[in-house]
């Protein structure tokens, strides 16, 4: 039977302890980290259908990486892919490859993540991706009402990669947005897709993953909003669904965004036996300044960790003091100290 992943009693006191008071400051969201099967086939979906750049292609292993990513024997293909700004590192396990995502998951499940994906235009970009026969998961794309002032006018659309993960393509209005998502020369050049906005998590608590995300990591919340209605709900495909949302961003990267269903509340839990190489697996890397402290400070709090250890990795001639930890609802963060 699947458990709830779950933490200590001791995330209070240091919420208590530290609210308003971040010790350690998220600097930057660096990359999303996603969990594929068959590398080349994503590769393909993932640059010919959403206008990703490859920037690099690496296989890892050695004990270092088995220390971070808890998998004894791996080897591991990494591919970082750019789209504007931000980036994507698509990893499969060559030598272990874990579970599918189950046929029956849905929007309100805790193991839930997304990354927006900026668009210039929705109806070119769903044109673009019908071309590659995605699975969709909204109806269709559908633009938010005046009933959700904060939401007003953006215009979204879930769908599928080959891989059942779940994709956002995203519409901002004037007015809506970061200022970045609206310069005219992305109109005057015919770009499509833009870059990523944020990564969005299904929470069982805000208040549980602001604790985590905001008193211990550092990074800022920025706004709120309260969203249901038809177009909600066939947005998500989740019947009456009712979510409070939460927007986090720290100083550069991607936002991470909370998905708090108050109605029909959260699905199934965030699975206690997943792996790294389980596909339904994300981990978005984090960079802070003091990778030991936050370490300590987690441990201590009572955290799930996915790395045995703190994890010292030299490379290129730069040097990381690495962990990956699980949020209070199971989503891995990969939190990295670039040593100076």
């Amino acid at each position: 039977m699947k458990k709830k992943i779950h933490v200590t009693g001791m995330v209070l006191f240091f919420s208590l302890l530290y609210h308003g008071h971040s010790y350690s400051q998220v600097t930057r969201v660096e990359a999303v980290g996603i969990t594929v099967k068959e590398m080349n086939r994503s590769l393909k979906f993932y640059t010919e259908a959403l206008g990703f750049k490859k920037i690099s292609d690496t296989e890892y292993n050695g004990e270092s990486f088995e220390k971070l990513q808890g998998i004894f024997g791996l080897n591991m293909r990494v591919v970082r892919l750019q789209l504007g700004d931000e980036f994507i590192d698509l990893t499969d396990y060559l030598t272990t490859g874990g579970r599918s995502i189950p046929e029956d998951a849905k929007s309100n499940d805790l193991s839930f993540q997304h990354i927006a994906i900026v668009v210039s235009d929705m109806d070119r970009a769903f044109e673009q991706v019908k071309k590659f026969n995605v699975e969709f998961v909204s109806t269709s794309p559908q633009t938010l009402p005046k009933s959700i002032p904060a939401a007003e006018g953006i215009k979204a659309f879930y769908f599928h990669d080959p891989d059942k993960h779940n994709l956002e393509l995203i519409y901002f209005p004037r007015g809506k947005g970061q200022d970045k998502w609206h310069p005219d020369s992305y109109r005057d050049n015919g770009k499509i897709f833009l870059g990523i906005d944020h990564t969005a998590i299904g929470v069982s608590s805000t208040e549980k993953s602001q604790r985590f995300y905001q008193d211990i990591l550092g990074i800022e919340r920025k706004g709120e909003s309260w969203n249901k209605g038809t177009e909600q709900e066939h947005l998500n495909n989740v019947e009456g669904a009712s979510l409070h949302i939460t927007g986090y961003r720290a100083a550069s990267g991607p936002g991470i965004e909370f998905l708090q269903y108050i109605s029909p509340g959260p699905g199934k839990v965030y699975p206690e036996d997943s792996r790294a190489d389980d596909i339904w697996h994300w981990q978005t890397t984090l960079i802070l300044d003091d990778g030991e402290k936050v370490y300590n400070k987690l441990k201590t709090a009572g955290y799930i960790f996915i790395s045995k250890e703190l994890v010292h990795q030299y490379g290129n001639g730069v040097h990381t003091r690495s962990f990956i930890v699980r949020d209070p609802d199971g989503h891995a963060m990969i939190v990295k100290e670039i040593v100076k």
